[in-house]
């Protein structure tokens, strides 16, 4: 499968969720995602004066989220009816200051060192070309910019990783079946952790690109993870 293929597979994937995303995400992971996504907020060093970028920013959960800390925030995904829901939200608190584009995150549309912080909630794994995207963030980053990416991870122990990929493959599926008419919907996390670098690979990569402080932190004995680093001076 080519990469424009691919964005096209994933793009129909989550136009066919995008309005009971926000809900099954609640439901696979009990309400935890919250919680981790808060954890995203507390590790940010986000402050009023500083200019943030989400990126594959869905309905625009973790954008809500950044902007009430009062700096500026910019959500950018491909998919529009993902977007559209985060419009909403949005237009519904308006004294916040953000703003969301669709936009490839292989190809980000602005320009070198614009942002203080870019932030990547379960949205890496799904990008066609992990490098180019980690590239990208790199480029529109500041000098002493920080990066961080939340995602499914590979639980270093055998049995424990066997567990949960037995979850992941017939558990929720289960969820896409009854609660968006899709079972491929969510049977596609496994597909795309299967191949996805996950921890290592992924700290591999930042430092190979050309980021420098990168920290990997386990969440839920390492199913999910959370890798942050810094763009050098």
């Amino acid at each position: 499968m080519d990469k424009n293929e691919h964005a096209q597979k994933v793009n129909a994937l989550f136009t066919s969720i995008a309005t009971r995303y926000d809900l099954i995400n609640d439901i696979q992971s009990l309400g935890l995602h919250r919680l981790w996504k808060q954890r995203i907020v507390n590790m940010s060093g986000f402050v009023e004066s500083q200019k943030a970028l989400d990126i594959c920013c869905g309905t625009g959960d973790l954008v809500m989220r950044l902007a009430c800390l009062g700096g500026r925030v910019v959500g950018l995904d491909r998919n529009n009816p993902m977007l559209a829901i985060g419009n909403n939200r949005i237009i519904k608190n308006n004294n916040i200051n953000a703003d969301l584009f669709q936009a490839d995150a292989l190809s980000l549309p602005f320009s070198d060192s614009s942002f203080n912080l870019i932030t990547i909630v379960y949205g890496l794994r799904n990008l066609s070309d992990y490098q180019t995207g980690l590239q990208e963030a790199l480029r529109v980053l500041k000098p002493e910019g920080r990066l961080l990416i939340l995602d499914f991870g590979k639980p270093p122990n055998f049995f424990i990783r066997k567990l949960y990929y037995t979850y992941l493959k017939f558990v929720l599926p289960v969820f896409g079946l009854f609660l968006c008419g899709n079972p491929f919907a969510y049977s596609y996390i496994l597909t795309s952790l299967k191949k996805y670098p996950a921890q290592n690979g992924i700290s591999s990569m930042l430092r190979q690109i050309g980021f420098k402080n990168i920290q990997v932190t386990n969440i839920l004995l390492g199913t999910m993870s959370v890798h942050k680093a810094e763009k050098p001076v």
